[in-house]
């Protein structure tokens, strides 16, 4: 997992070779007057997902992982806390191979909040629970990037 600011994403570039054109779009894109939708980047391996999501308790955001994806998420309207539990922390549970994502019951182990400005990237070991917020919905940009 990384936290950090957007103007500091491109630090992260060597990570992932597809990283740079999430910089690239980021940098030619107002990402909070962008409709709701998918965007695809480089097709099935980035793309983007424009969404307005519901705000949750902890006890109702589900712990999720995601085998073939990295996620860069990023909230556009406001603060947004999720949850984190290392993958080898958690009980094995089915995975949706079509949908690539496992959810996993129980709370996490640990919150972390970021605000409109900030992202976080998820990688395939990292469990996260998106969407924790006292507001009824989230304005926010899901990267889903090939791991």
């Amino acid at each position: 997992m990384i936290i950090d600011t957007i103007e500091n994403l491109n630090k992260y570039a060597a990570v992932n070779p597809l990283f740079n054109k999430v910089v690239d779009f980021i940098k030619n894109t107002d990402l909070s007057k962008h409709p709701q939708g998918k965007v695809e980047l480089s097709g099935k391996d980035l793309f983007a997902n424009f969404t307005i999501a519901k705000g949750k308790t902890p006890t109702e955001a589900k712990i999720e992982t995601h085998n073939r994806m990295i996620d860069i998420q990023i909230p556009l309207s406001c603060p947004e806390t999720m949850g984190y539990t290392p993958r080898k922390d958690l009980d094995p549970q089915t995975y949706n191979e079509e949908k690539d994502i496992t959810f996993y019951e129980g709370l996490a182990q640990q919150y972390i909040t970021i605000t409109p400005g900030m992202f976080v990237i998820f990688f395939p070991e990292d469990g996260h629970a998106p969407c924790v917020s006292s507001e009824e919905s989230i304005q926010k940009v899901i990267f889903k990037i090939k791991a």
